[in-house]
């Protein structure tokens, strides 16, 4: 049973809603992240990330936009694979069930944005596939959806008691950082 840490979407275009005040859970999750990292690296545990890229050139989220870049939490090391996703889901568009299922990967470790879209499709897919999925809640970005007129916290919290019912266990960072340090 291994387990890895999973980076989600962690780019630029998440500090720059934060930065311009949009409703928002979460905007000091990179902290955290980073914290997770760190402990993952130190112990030499896997950590994979995922991050959004589209074709379109108009769309933050392409390679050539400022908002398509890393954020310092989430900058890989060489030796981590990242994965490029064009759909909501980290499994729908890339090899990354290949790569887990090959490295004898059982166990992902959830973080990054945003909790309502791209976590929750990446959770849900990793646990249809047979990961046991842990979701840590305080390392995850939510944003509102104006357009519906939802604000971050009722669309966070709603996503969360989603995951948690069926999916995967939610936690905080301090309770994953324990227990990784206890199983070192």
């Amino acid at each position: 049973m291994a387990t890895a840490l999973v980076i989600i979407d962690m780019q630029t275009m998440m500090q720059h809603r934060i930065d311009a005040g949009r409703d928002c859970v979460n905007p000091d999750a990179s902290a955290r992240v980073a914290e997770l990292a760190k402990a993952f690296r130190q112990r030499k545990w896997p950590i994979v990330h995922i991050r959004h890229h589209e074709d379109d050139p108009a769309s933050p989220l392409h390679p050539d936009a400022p908002g398509y870049l890393p954020m310092p939490c989430a900058e890989a090391l060489e030796n981590e694979p990242i994965f490029l996703k064009r759909t909501s889901s980290g499994f729908a568009s890339t090899d990354l069930e290949a790569y887990l299922r090959n490295d004898g990967i059982t166990d992902l470790v959830v973080v990054g944005a945003v909790a309502g879209f791209c976590v929750n499709s990446t959770v849900r897919a990793g646990a249809d596939l047979g990961f046991k999925m842990t979701v840590v809640g305080d390392a995850i970005i939510g944003f509102d959806l104006p357009s519906a007129n939802l604000s971050a916290r009722s669309i966070f919290d709603v996503t969360m008691a989603h995951l948690e019912a069926d999916f995967a266990r939610v936690v905080d960072a301090s309770s994953v950082l324990d227990s990784r340090s206890e199983a070192a």
